[in-house]
């Protein structure tokens, strides 16, 4: 399976309680952290409503 990691590179204060809440549950919780993740469609979808504060990048299955 696909693995992506999630860093968080812009801070979630100012922002909606569930984006907050969804950056928790991706386990992000310092600025720069980052966070190995499957890509599936559940964490797309959190991915996705969190697009302005998260860098994604994707690992290839060689690494």
């Amino acid at each position: 399976m696909a693995r992506i990691i999630v860093e968080l590179v812009k801070s979630p204060i100012g922002y909606r309680y569930d984006q907050r809440a969804t950056l928790k549950a991706l386990g992000l919780k310092k600025l720069h952290d980052r966070v190995v993740k499957p890509k599936t469609p559940q964490v797309l979808g959190m991915i996705k409503k969190v697009r302005h504060l998260v860098k994604v990048d994707e690992i290839s299955e060689e690494e």
